[in-house]
């Protein structure tokens, strides 16, 4: 009476725990790639609105962050610039009636800012470059949710 469990039973155990953490590990990076690729989806169809977009530039710091980005400035003061941006942003989405961002799509979207702020946090001193396409992104996604209230609130662009 050497083992109290059979040497068989140990290894169709392990077996069986490392083939449930596979299909875990597979699972969460499925879940990863199709989180990322809606992501640049809606990102992609909504840069088609150009009106809501414009008027999210005039009034937040949107145009002038995706300017500078293009320019090769530094990248810290446009961080500021877009957090400063998503705080007005989630402000007015907290204390104003009817301005709740509701559809999937739209909370999709929040969450990737939230994503892509990690990711600018983790880049910025190691790929730069990578940094740059997260703050890229971050200021698509605050000037779609910036449109989208616009529209919701009927604002009227003054030309």
């Amino acid at each position: 009476m050497n083992d109290l469990v059979p040497a068989a039973l140990v290894r169709k155990f392990t077996l069986k725990m490392f083939a449930s953490i596979l299909i875990i590990v597979f699972s969460l990076a499925l879940l990863a790639y199709w989180f990322r690729y809606s992501c640049i989806l809606l990102v992609r169809d909504q840069a088609e609105m150009g009106a809501a977009r414009a008027l999210a530039q005039d009034r937040f710091h949107i145009g002038e962050v995706q300017d500078r980005l293009r320019n090769g400035q530094q990248l810290d003061p446009l961080h500021s610039a877009l957090q400063r941006d998503y705080q007005v942003l989630t402000y007015l989405l907290q204390h104003a009636a009817g301005l709740e961002l509701s559809s999937f799509e739209d909370r999709l979207l929040v969450l990737d800012y939230r994503v892509m702020q990690w990711w600018y946090r983790l880049t910025r001193i190691a790929a730069p470059e990578q940094a740059r396409q997260a703050l890229s992104e971050m200021a698509s996604v605050l000037g779609i949710l910036a449109g989208k209230i616009g529209e919701r609130a009927g604002v009227q662009n003054e030309v």
